[in-house]
This record gives structure tokens, sequence and C-alpha cells, in this order.
């Protein structure tokens, strides 16, 4: 199959040769030392005697189970590797649902851990070597799938999509974006409330006394392609690219993005729904740990700057049948009415969408208008004030793609790629044509017409509210079902957006201390 880029701006990569990074030789040590472990075999175990042939062959000690978490977070349990045999992968191991957030209540709290052969990876960060494997979750009396696992629900949305005959498989592409902070501190109390991130190439660093400042801070809105020394996270995202080559992940390039303060991205190389997700994890707990061993913090947060752009997951998104492209054809921007019809149906259920793509109260304060995310629900080509791009970089079948600009790193992957695919298949299957196409500057339309153009939610209890109006498509094959839909709403609203309604905020004392 072709390789199409994840990468929306830069045209070095877009070339259907995907560059592999090579960490420098400042950062290799250990790092790349651990991830040659992982990848100095032809082809990484998918049978479970495989996994035990190469647990045995780099001498692991230990296994590490990870599944995710209703919200989105990786959870894991760790056992000596004398508990892993064959039949761990059909057995699993017990444990305590009802601890885990969204989950089960307490007096059905057992669950069972299913290890999947194909996922078996040894860990770059753990002292002792250490066997990774991401796990489903499954019932112990039933032995069925657990219907609030969301690796579960993305597996369903694979079948449900081939069941229908529009496709074989959904193919993203999501460029992730991270801040990287050199130190953070936040709290609330009864009476505080305060956070402070820091970062040396901060713009508000530019006249600090410090004997390292050099003035190399990157100016606001200003941090996309700079070299060092203004770059001063270049040899910190070369490590990370190559560890996650080495857990089989492929990294296509990296950068530093536009926003100041540390904002960094690396792109990856499209895959089916499911494995992308589980790269999505890797991908966050490889920045997440690469940091902390420099003495510094990553952030997935959308808008951890105020004035300045925050962190998206723009999702390129394809649809492919018996190796051939669907999306491709004659129509506007050289995509065929398939692709139109996905188009549609994304864009007439985005405000629903939203509540699994853009999941976060913070969410909802990226996407304002001129900071490069979407504020109105419309496509266009080469456009990246709207919704849904169509990007135009190469004339070639293969390539061709829409990418969803709304999406950020605070959903969990496995929900929001299922819930993309099932918005697109609905538009598909009810041919939902998405209109015209907005070939403008959406930012600087007059007020009237941006009033008649359709426009995101505005918090995510907005989007949580469409979310209860509009889920049928969702339950269609029974890839979500009306139990993962309330508990979703309920566990947001309950958790998250009543529990910051409640507490006053900061800027409340700027603007009412004085009434």
């Amino acid at each position: 199959m072709a390789k199409r880029s994840a990468n929306t701006k830069a045209a070095s990569s877009r070339r259907t040769a995907s560059t592999r990074s090579a960490p420098s030789r400042g950062t290799m040590s250990r790092a790349a030392a651990q991830a040659r472990v992982a990848g100095d075999v032809a082809g990484f175990p998918t049978t479970p005697a495989q996994v035990m042939a190469f647990a045995r062959k780099h001498k692991v000690q230990y296994v590490d189970c990870r599944f995710m978490d209703f919200p989105g977070l990786w959870q894991h349990t760790t056992y000596p590797i004398s508990e892993l045999d064959k039949e761990s992968f059909t057995r699993g191991f017990g444990f305590d649902g009802s601890s885990i957030r969204g989950w089960q209540a307490i007096n059905e709290s057992d669950m069972i851990i299913v290890p999947v052969p194909n996922t078996a990876r040894v860990d770059p960060f753990h002292e002792a070597p250490t066997l990774s494997l991401i796990c489903d979750i499954k019932d112990p009396v039933t032995k069925k799938e657990y219907s609030r696992d969301p690796r579960s629900i993305a597996r369903k949305a694979e079948i449900y999509l081939r069941k229908t005959g529009i496709a074989d498989r959904a193919m993203f592409g999501p460029e992730m974006e991270f801040f990287i902070f050199d130190h953070v501190r936040y709290d609330q109390s009864i009476n505080e409330a305060h956070y402070r991130v820091d970062s040396d190439e901060g713009i508000w660093n530019r006249g600090s006394a410090s004997p390292g400042n050099r003035g190399y801070q990157v100016r606001q809105r200003e941090g996309y392609f700079p070299c060092p020394p203004m770059d001063t996270l270049f040899n910190l995202r070369t490590e990370m690219s190559g560890i996650l080559q080495g857990l089989g992940v492929p990294v296509e390039c990296h950068h530093h993005e536009v926003a100041t303060g540390g904002q960094g991205e690396l792109d990856l190389r499209f895959q089916d729904m499911v494995h992308m997700a589980d790269s999505c994890m890797y991908y966050k707990y490889v920045v997440k740990n690469v940091a902390a061993r420099h003495g510094k913090v990553a952030t997935f947060m959308p808008k951890p700057l105020f004035g300045d752009n925050g962190s998206g997951m723009h999702t390129h998104f394809s649809l492919w049948k018996d190796d051939q492209p669907l999306m491709a054809g004659r129509h506007y921007a050289g995509l065929s009415m398939l692709g139109l019809y996905a188009i549609g149906g994304i864009l007439r259920h985005a405000p629903s969408l939203l509540a699994f793509t853009n999941p976060t109260t913070n969410s909802y304060k990226r996407i304002v208008p001129g900071y490069e995310a979407p504020t109105a629900l419309v496509y266009s080509s080469r456009n990246r004030s709207s919704a849904i791009r169509i990007p135009m970089y190469q004339d070639n079948p293969r390539t061709k793609r829409i990418e969803f600009r709304c999406p950020d790193c605070s959903c969990n992957p496995y929900l929001a790629f299922a819930a993309i695919t099932m918005a697109a298949i609905d538009g598909i299957r009810n041919r939902i044509h998405p209109g015209d196409p907005v070939d403008k500057d959406i930012y600087a339309m007059d007020p009237e017409e941006l009033l008649s153009t359709p426009a995101v939610p505005r918090s995510l209890d907005e989007a949580l509210a469409a979310l209860e109006r509009d889920h049928d498509y969702l339950l269609q094959g029974g890839v979500f079902t009306e139990d993962v839909i309330y508990y979703w709403i309920k566990y947001k609203r309950d958790n998250e957006i009543n529990a910051l309604n409640i507490r006053p905020h900061p800027w409340e004392f700027c603007m009412y201390f004085d009434i």
C-alpha cells in the first residue's frame, strides 16, 4: 500500500516514502539501546507461543498488562514472567473493575484482563526487562468483551464497517501535538487556586536575568520550524522518534509546532483504526517518559497557554477496500462521491461527535477564532480554518483523504476513531451531501455571514447535550451501546463539568473582586 503523510503543513513530510528519524549520537545512550531491544527482530510476535519465545530471548523478568480506562488513560498491572503462559492469552488475569473510572459497580467488580499477543513489546523505560502487552477486557462470567472497554468498541466499529460492504478498512493518521515544559505547578484549595507552567524557550523568559538566558525564546505563534538553538527540544523529539520506531510505531518526521514554550509534534504514518489507537497510546507514553527522563514534563492538554496556539490532533481519515482507495474521484478537490458523503456524515453529526473527539472542558478553549483551530462546521480544500480540510499536496489517489481538524489529544483514541468512522458510514449510507465548500478565510467572514454558518459547540456541555439528542448513528451494529453513551455523558457531567462550575476561577477575581 502506498504511504501517505499525516502532517498537514510541511511539504517535505508529504512524500510517499516514509522518512525515519534517527536519534543523534548525543541522545541515544540507554534509550536507543532499549529501543533496539524491542525492534531488533524481523517482526514482532503475533501468537502466544511466539510471545513466550520472545520473552525468553530478551530475558524478560516481568510482564506489564496495559488497558485503557473509560476517559482515556492507560492503566497497568505487572506480573512476574512466571505467571504468563500460553493459556494466559485466553484465560486472562482477574482484577477489580470497580476501581477503574467509569466502569463497574462494586457489587459486580470482577473483570478479566486478556493480553493481545501481537501487541507484545519490550518496554524501553523499565529498569528490569519487562514485556508490555496491550489487553482487552472481558466479563468473567459471560467471557464476552466488556461493552465499556474502549478497545472493544473500536474493534466493533471495524467489524461493522466490513459488514456494511462500504469498505474493509478505515485508516487514520492523527497529528498529535503536545507541550514540553521545564516546570509546572497547580493546585486548588478552599481559599486558593493557581497554576504556572514554565519553559526556557517561552517568550515570557526573554527578559530573564538567568545566566542561561541566551535570548532565543520563541515568539508567540512563531514556533513553526525554527532551527536550533531556538528549537531547544530537537534532541528530545529525536529520541522520542527513535524509541517509537523501535516499538514498531512508524514515525515520518518531527518538528517544533507553532506555539511558544515548547510545543512539538511527531508525525505517524497512517494505520488502521485499532492499530493506530494502540500507537497513539505508545506515543503519549514515550513522549511523557522521555521528557521525564530529561527532567521535563510533557502535556497533551489542549490549551495550557493563554494567547497562543493550543494542541490539536488533526485527524486524517480515509476508507479502503480490497487494497484500493475509496476517497479519490472527479468531484470537488479530487474527492469521490463516497468521500463527499463521508464529509457530510461527519459534519452532520459533528456537534455530538465532539463529545468524544474533544471531551474535556479545556478542549473548547482551543477551538476559538484565530489560532488555527476550526470554529465553523464546513469543509474546504487547503483551508485550515474549516472543520474538514482536503489536503492537496499530491495528485495521487492513494494519498487522497480528508482531515478532520477538530479533535485534540485529550480524547480516548479508540472512542474518537470509532465515532468518526460511524459518522462517515452514516453519511455514506444515507447519501448526506455536505453542501458547498467554503474556501474563504472563515476568521475574516463578516458577522452576518458567520451567523448563518454552522459552528462547533462552544463548551463540553453543549457537545454532551448534542450527544444526548443525536447518537443513533453510533448505535448501529451494536458498536456503541446506550449504556456507553449514558455513562459517558454522566461521567463527564458529574466529574468534570459540574466540578469546574462550582469553583471560583482566578479570572473572576480580576473581573469581579472590586464589585
